[in-house]
C-alpha cells in the first residue's frame, strides 16, 4: 500500500499564526470569540491549554483577553470589545485584513460591494461589516442574474471554489455596466486546490483529514470526488474503516487549512501501521507472535555476545548483548543461563537470516508504560524528574521513560524562564499517553489546579454577601483591583473603593496590601465575586449632616454653574446647590455672570435634606441687604378734580411731566 501525503495540506499560514498566537497567551486569562478554527479535535487541545471558546465576548471575565479568530469579525464587535474594557487580540488572517482594505476603499468610492460566498460564514459576516451599507452578498448562479446596477465591485470568499467564482462574477460583469472583479480567493487555497487535483488524478482511493464544519476542507472534498473513483471524509483517523482500503494500491491523503499536523499524521500512522501488520499476521497467522509483544521463552545457549531462546516459534529468538537486561557488576552470562525461563519482547519476527529479534530490557519498559496506561486511565498522579529544559517545555524521566512537560503546564502561572526547574522532582498528572509512539506528555499544572480548587472550596465556604473578610491585593488594573480571599480572587471595582472620585485604583491601593472588604456579590458558579471598601467607611453626606446643621456657614468651591444655580463642594464627597436666587441680593440672570468654577466662597446652609441627599446653600444670606429706596407718594387731588391715584410708572412719568411744565410757566410769570 503506497501512502501519498500531499505536500501542502494541513495549515494556512494564517491558521499556524493563529494558533501559535493563542498558545503563547494561554498562560493568561484567554477567550477565543468563537471556534479559534474549524477543527473539534484541535480546539479541544487549545482548551485543555486554558483557551476557553465563548460565543459572546461579555461571559469573558472584566478585563480578559479576546482573541478574533482568523475568520475575522465586524468593526462593529471589535470596538464594542475594546470600548467594555476588554484587550483584544486580532489572529485576523492578514489576506482577510488585505480585503477588508479594499472593500472600505472602494466604498468610500461610491461602488456597490458584492461579495460572493456563504453569507453565514464567519467569514462573510465579518467581510460585510467593514461597511455600514451598499453591499449584497451573493451565493449562486441564481443570485448573480438577479445582480442590478452601476459601479459594482466583486469580490470572494477566500476559500471559493475558483470555477464557481468565475461563472458567478462572468454573469455578473456581462449583466451590469461598470464592473470591477477582484478574485480574492486564498493563494494558498488555490494551491491546496490545484494540488488535490493532481494528486486524485494519480491515486486509487483520495482520504480528505478536516471539521465537517470547514469551508475549505469540504471544498478539497468536492475536487477529489470529482476527479479520484474514491473519496473518503474523515474528521480523524477513528472515522476511517481500514475495509474501505483494504484494495486500495495508492491512496492520497490531503487535509483542510484547519487540519493540524498531529490528525494528519495519526491517520497516516493507522494506514502505514496496518499494511505491514496485516501482512506479518497473514505470514505468522498460526503461532499468534507479533513485534512489540512480550513473550514467554527458555534460553537455549548463551555467547560472548547474544542469548538465543526458544519462543515456540517456526524460529528461534536472539537476543543482542544490546538489548539485554543488566544488573551492575554482573554479565549477561552470570544472568541468564541455559534452561532459565525469561520473558522477551518481540522486536521483529526476521533479522534477515530467520531469527526472531528478541529484548528482555524492553520487557520492564513495556511494563512500566503500562503502569503509566493505567495511572492515566485512574486519574493518578506520577513522580517527575526534571532533566533538562528544552524549546516549549521541559524534560523529565519517570522510571526510566523519557517524558515532556509543556512549557503552559509547568504551573498555573507563566514562567519565563524554566531551567530552574531542572533537577526537582515535579508531581504531575498524566495527560497524553501514546505507547506506540513513545510519547509522554505531564502536567504538573493540572495537580495545582487540584489543589487550588480545594483551597477556592474552603475559601468559599467563608464567602457570604454582605459579610467583611481580609484578602490582599494582588493585582491592579485600570478599572479596579485583584483581592486575594484566601484561594479566590474578587474584584473590587474603582468606583467601589472610595465615596470620593479616583482617577486610578493605584492612588489608593497598592499591590500587597491588606485591606478589609464587604462582600457585595457572589456568584461560585462563574467563580465571581464583587467587593467593596467604601462601604465600611462613613458616607460623606451622613457625615456631613452629623457635624453640620441649617443656619451654620461652611466655605465651598465652585464645581459646576448650570442655569438654575451653582453646585459647591462643601466637603469631600459632599455637594450642595446655591439656587440662582440664592447668589445676590441683585437680580442674576445666570450664575457664570457672578461666579467661576474653581471659586471658593463662604455659604449658608439653608436646609440639609438626609433622605433626598440634598443641601441647600445661600451666599446672599451672609451679604448686607441693599438699602431700598422710598416708594413714590401717592397724588393727592382736590375734591373738585377727579380722584387720581398714580400707581405705576407710565401714570407717574406724565404727571411729573405735567408738574414740570407747570412750574416753567409760573417762572416765566414772575419774570
Amino acid at each position: 500500500m503506497n501512502i501519498i501525503v500531499q505536500h501542502n495540506a494541513g495549515f494556512c499560514y494564517g491558521v499556524k499564526r493563529a494558533i501559535e498566537t493563542a498558545e503563547s497567551l494561554a498562560d493568561e486569562k484567554v477567550y477565543s470569540l468563537g471556534e479559534l478554527i474549524h477543527n473539534p479535535q484541535e480546539c479541544e487541545r487549545l482548551e485543555e491549554k486554558g483557551i476557553k471558546i465563548i460565543s459572546d465576548y461579555r461571559d469573558a471575565d472584566p478585563g480578559a483577553t479576546i482573541l478574533i479568530r482568523s475568520h475575522g469579525a465586524t468593526k462593529e464587535l471589535k470596538d464594542s470589545i475594546l470600548n467594555d474594557g476588554y484587550k483584544l487580540v486580532d489572529l485576523t488572517c492578514p489576506s482577510l485584513l488585505n480585503i477588508y482594505k479594499k472593500i472600505v476603499k472602494k466604498y468610500e468610492e461610491d461602488y456597490k460591494i458584492i461579495i460572493v460566498g456563504n453569507k453565514n460564514h464567519p467569514e462573510i459576516i465579518a467581510m460585510a461589516g467593514q461597511i455600514p451599507d451598499n453591499y449584497e452578498i451573493i451565493e449562486s448562479v441564481e443570485d448573480a442574474k438577479k445582480v442590478k446596477g452601476d459601479k459594482l465591485y466583486v469580490v470572494s470568499q477566500t476559500t471559493n471554489l475558483i470555477e464557481k467564482f468565475l461563472e458567478i462574477s462572468d454573469i455578473i460583469e456581462k449583466g451590469n455596466t461598470n464592473v470591477m472583479v477582484d478574485n480574492t480567493i486564498c493563494g494558498a487555497t488555490k494551491q491546496r486546490q490545484d494540488a488535490c487535483k493532481d494528486l486524485s488524478e494519480k491515486v486509487d482511493c483520495m482520504i480528505v483529514i478536516g471539521g465537517l464544519n470547514s469551508s475549505n476542507t469540504n471544498k478539497l472534498f468536492d475536487i477529489a470526488s470529482r476527479y479520484c473513483k474514491k473519496a473518503i471524509r474523515i474528521e480523524t483517523y477513528k472515522d476511517l474503516s481500514i475495509d474501505s482500503i483494504i484494495n486500495c494500491n495508492s491512496i492520497g491523503v490531503t487535509a483542510g487549512a484547519s487540519t493540524p499536523a498531529w490528525i494528519i499524521e495519526e491517520v497516516v500512522n493507522l494506514m502505514d501501521n496496518y499494511s505491514k501488520d496485516f501482512m506479518e499476521q497473514v505470514e505468522e497467522s498460526m503461532n499468534k507472535i507479533y513485534p512489540k509483544q512480550i513473550v514467554n521463552g527458555e534460553v537455549i545457549y548463551v555467547t560472548d555476545d547474544e542469548v538465543m531462546v526458544n519462543i515456540g516459534y517456526k524460529a528461534d529468538g536472539i537476543i543482542k548483548e544490546d538489548e539485554l537486561a543488566k544488573e551492575e557488576g554482573k554479565s549477561h552470562k552470570d544472568l541468564y543461563k541455559p534452561g532459565d525461563e525469561i520473558e522477551v519482547f518481540v522486536i521483529k519476527l526476521d533479522d534477515g537470516e530467520g531469527n526472531v529479534v528478541l529484548s528482555t530490557k524492553r520487557v520492564q519498559n513495556v511494563k512500566q508504560w503500562e503502569e503509566l496506561v493505567s495511572k492515566f486511565d485512574d486519574g493518578d498522579t506520577v513522580e517527575a524528574k526534571v532533566t533538562k529544559e528544552v524549546k516549549g517545555g521541559l524534560l523529565a524521566d519517570v522510571n526510566g521513560i523519557r517524558a515532556f512537560i509543556p512549557g503552559s503546564q509547568v504551573t498555573t502561572h507563566f514562567v519565563r524562564d524554566l531551567s530552574k526547574y531542572v533537577g526537582e522532582t515535579l508531581t504531575s498528572a498524566v495527560i497524553n499517553i501514546d505507547e506506540k509512539k513513545r510519547r509522554l506528555v505531564l502536567s504538573p499544572r493540572k495537580v495545582e489546579e487540584v489543589e487550588l480548587q480545594e483551597k477556592q472550596d474552603k475559601a468559599w465556604e467563608n464567602i457570604e454577601v454582605g459579610e467583611t473578610i481580609k484578602g490582599t491585593v494582588q493585582r491592579l488594573t485600570d478599572f479596579g483591583a485583584f483581592v486575594d480571599l484566601g484561594g479566590v480572587d474578587g474584584l473590587l471595582h474603582i468606583s467601589d473603593i472610595s465615596w470620593s472620585r479616583i482617577d486610578k485604583p493605584s492612588d489608593v491601593l497598592s499591590e500587597g496590601d491588606e485591606i478589609e472588604v464587604v462582600v457585595l456579590k457572589a456568584n461560585r458558579e462563574k467563580n465571581r465575586i464583587s467587593l467593596g471598601l467604601k462601604q465600611l467607611q462613613p458616607k460623606p453626606f451622613d457625615k456631613f449632616a452629623q457635624e453640620y446643621e441649617a443656619g451654620q456657614t461652611v466655605e465651598g468651591e465652585v464645581v459646576n454653574l448650570v442655569d438654575f444655580g451653582a453646585f459647591l463642594r462643601v466637603a469631600e464627597g459632599v455637594e450642595g446647590l446655591v439656587h440662582v436666587s440664592e447668589i445676590s441680593h441683585e437680580h442674576v440672570e445666570k450664575p457664570s455672570d457672578e461666579l467661576n468654577i474653581g471659586d471658593k466662597v463662604e455659604v449658608k446652609i439653608l436646609e440639609i435634606d438626609p433622605e433626598s441627599k440634598r443641601i441647600a446653600l445661600s451666599i446672599k444670606a451672609l451679604l448686607p441687604e441693599p438699602e431700598r429706596k422710598a416708594k413714590p407718594k401717592k397724588k393727592v387731588v382736590k375734591k373738585s378734580e377727579p380722584a387720581k391715584i398714580i400707581n405705576d410708572t407710565e401714570d407717574l412719568n406724565t404727571d411729573l411731566g405735567a408738574l414740570l411744565d407747570q412750574k416753567l410757566k409760573e417762572m416765566e410769570e414772575e419774570n
